[in-house]
C-alpha cells in the first residue's frame, strides 16, 4: 500500500470539498460557470472527493479526465483558475491543520497550472504552449 502524499483523512477531504463548493456556488464569477455544468451537486462533490482521494491517498475510486472536462466545457477560461485556487486555498486554511493545508495547496496549484495551460492552449491554438 502506497502511503498518502501527506496526512489527511477521507473525512477531511469530504469536508474540504463540501466547504469549497458551498463557496463556489456563492462566487460571482465561478458560481454561474459551475451552475451551467453541475446539475447534481452531491454527485459532483462525491466525484471530486474521489478525485482528491486518488490524488492524495492513491485510492482507485476516481475514473475521469479533468483536463478533457475543463477543455470541453467551452466556458472555462484560464483566469477562472486564479479564483478557483484562491477559494480553494481559503477553504484549506479554514478546514485543515496548517501543514496539511500547505501540502494540499501545493498539489492543487500544480494541478491547476496544468488545467490552466490546457484551457489556454485550446483558446490559443497554433502556437507553442504558454508556460507561466
Amino acid at each position: 500500500m502506497i502511503p498518502p502524499r501527506f496526512p489527511v483523512t477521507p473525512e477531511q477531504i469530504d469536508r474540504v470539498v463540501a466547504t469549497f463548493y458551498a463557496a463556489v456556488r456563492r462566487h460571482e464569477v465561478l458560481g454561474p460557470v459551475f451552475a451551467r455544468h453541475v446539475a447534481d451537486w452531491p454527485a459532483h462533490e462525491a466525484r471530486i472527493a474521489a478525485f482528491w482521494r486518488n490524488a492524495i491517498m492513491y485510492e482507485r475510486g476516481y475514473d475521469g479526465n479533468p483536463m478533457r472536462v475543463h477543455m470541453q466545457a467551452g466556458d472555462v477560461r484560464p483566469e477562472h483558475f486564479d479564483d478557483w485556487l484562491m477559494l480553494f486555498d481559503a477553504t484549506l486554511i479554514r478546514v485543515l491543520p496548517r501543514e496539511t493545508a500547505r501540502a494540499w495547496s501545493a498539489l492543487a496549484h500544480r494541478i491547476g497550472a496544468g488545467l490552466r495551460m490546457g484551457v489556454r492552449d485550446l483558446r490559443e491554438p497554433g502556437g507553442p504552449p504558454i508556460l507561466d
